[in-house]
């Protein structure tokens, strides 16, 4: 998976704008066990660089998209992140040795009960997971230094934004359903804001935009 991961990043160096990715990144991937993080039916393909159904029309992202957007984060010891859309827990699980601490949200409560138990199995203590709409994030635990959305959205949500420090920074898909493009969203110290898009992705929407 890792190797896959390396060749990928190789051939995508141009929209990428560099040729390999954080190595903290790929070690952590390399470590943390995905068939973990898949329904049991299909550990058999956790491993292969695809998307996978976990159930309720989502998915867990390939790895290499995995990797990519945890690279974009650049994840820092010291920092408080907020997921949005947790699933199962894989994304979760990458960032947990990576950062201080892992705010996780999941709207659809079966997949949030599911992520807590494999969460707890594999040990990421300083994950805390709530049951809620993405959209608002999480602002009683805001500002954070960084955020990562795992869930399509035609803009980047207002409260998002607001719940992002200065000097953070946010990974997020945006556009319409069949042109999302992967966005990376810097705030500035005096909080201003500048995005910059990487390449075409497909994630399943954020639900409870209303």
């Amino acid at each position: 998976m890792i190797a896959v991961i390396a060749a990928e990043t190789v051939f995508l160096t141009g929209e990428l704008g560099k040729a390999s990715l954080d190595r903290r990144v790929l070690e952590t991937m390399e470590r943390v066990p995905r068939h973990e993080f898949v329904p049991a039916e299909l550990r058999a393909y956790a491993y292969a660089n695809t998307p996978l159904p976990i159930g309720f029309e989502k998915t867990i992202s390939q790895p290499f998209i995995v990797a990519l957007m945890t690279d974009l984060l650049a994840l820092r010891p010291e920092d408080r992140v907020l997921e949005i859309g947790t699933g199962l827990g894989y994304q979760a699980a990458i960032l947990s040795p990576l950062a201080r601490t892992v705010y996780s949200v999941e709207i659809i409560e079966e997949l949030a009960a599911q992520a807590k138990k494999r969460l707890a199995a594999q040990g990421c203590a300083n994950v805390e997971l709530r049951l809620g709409n993405g959209f608002h994030g999480w602002p009683e635990h805001g500002p954070f230094d960084k955020i990562i959305v795992t869930a399509g959205t035609d803009l980047v949500p207002p409260p998002l934004l607001y719940q992002l420090k200065p000097g953070g920074r946010m990974v997020i898909p945006t556009g319409l359903p069949d042109s999302q493009q992967l966005v990376l969203v810097e705030k500035d110290a005096s909080g201003r804001i500048k995005a910059k898009e990487f390449l075409r992705v497909r994630f399943s929407l954020l639900e409870g935009t209303e």
